[in-house]
């Protein structure tokens, strides 16, 4: 039993449809940043506030875990970069971890780090 044309078209038909709704034009509005990074004279805040907020919020680096060591913001980087595609070019890789690890990571100053931990301690409550 040959299938009629009408049933071939059927599929053909279908994928038109939907092509034409996915040519719809569609806007959002996000909501506005709440949090900054943290003010640091260190080359990679520029760079971060840069580059880092067209993706996501500065609260998806304030709660990584504040004991992260180099390694770990390094391997975030360049996830961001060769996995999520981030627009990071190879030459500002160091200098971002380098802010994220004296910033928010292992590499901090004492004083920033117990305030860190309060603060941390404080959310969870």
């Amino acid at each position: 039993m040959k299938p009629s044309l009408a049933l071939l078209l059927i599929p053909a038909i279908a994928m038109l449809g939907n092509a034409r709704a996915a040519d719809t034009v569609r806007e959002i509005t996000l909501p506005s940043e709440t949090e900054i990074y943290q003010a640091s004279d260190l080359p990679g805040y520029a760079l971060i506030n840069a580059m880092c907020l067209t993706c996501h919020s500065v609260e998806y680096v304030k709660y990584q875990p504040p004991t992260s060591p180099r390694a770990y913001w390094q391997a975030t980087v360049v996830k961001m970069q060769k996995i999520f595609a981030a627009p990071l070019p190879d030459e500002v890789i160091e200098p971002i971890v380098d802010y994220l690890v004296k910033t928010y990571g292992n590499e901090r100053p004492a004083e920033t780090k117990a305030e860190s931990h309060r603060t941390m301690a404080h959310a969870g409550r």
